[in-house]
């Protein structure tokens, strides 16, 4: 199996390749704690990663604090996110997911305070930073 053979991959493999914790959220649909994940602040430039299969996710320049526990941006790159309607626990919703691993993200809600209007609430386990690679 070619290491870029995302869909083939079981979950005892996705676990060895993510670690625990990443696992959780990419795979089982997670969420780490507020205010714990490695990217909330926002001081770096460049490009964050899907932490699953490294497909580019989102500019650093795109990313502001949001003050809501978890990395926000207001923009994602063209094509690498699925939205999927969510009605867990008790509210509607919308996922994103990797469009290349179907990794779980976070979510994208309609409050962002820049033009687009987007916050895109991402998981810092479910991202690495160009510059962490």
């Amino acid at each position: 199996m070619s290491e870029h053979d995302w869909s083939n991959r079981n979950e005892q493999e996705w676990r060895e390749i993510l670690g625990d914790e990443a696992y959780y959220v990419l795979r089982e649909k997670g969420t780490e704690r507020p205010f714990s994940g490695k990217y909330l602040s926002c001081d770096k430039d460049g490009v964050y990663h899907c932490a699953g299969c490294g497909q580019k996710l989102f500019e650093a320049g795109h990313q502001f604090d949001a003050h809501c526990g978890w990395p926000s941006f207001d923009e994602a790159i063209k094509g690498s996110i699925d939205y999927v309607k969510d009605s867990s626990h008790g509210m509607t919703r919308t996922e994103i997911l990797c469009s290349q691993c179907g990794g779980h993200l976070g979510h994208v809600f309609d409050d962002g305070p820049t033009e687009t209007g987007q916050r895109y609430c991402v998981n810092s386990l479910a991202m690495r930073h160009e510059d962490d690679e």
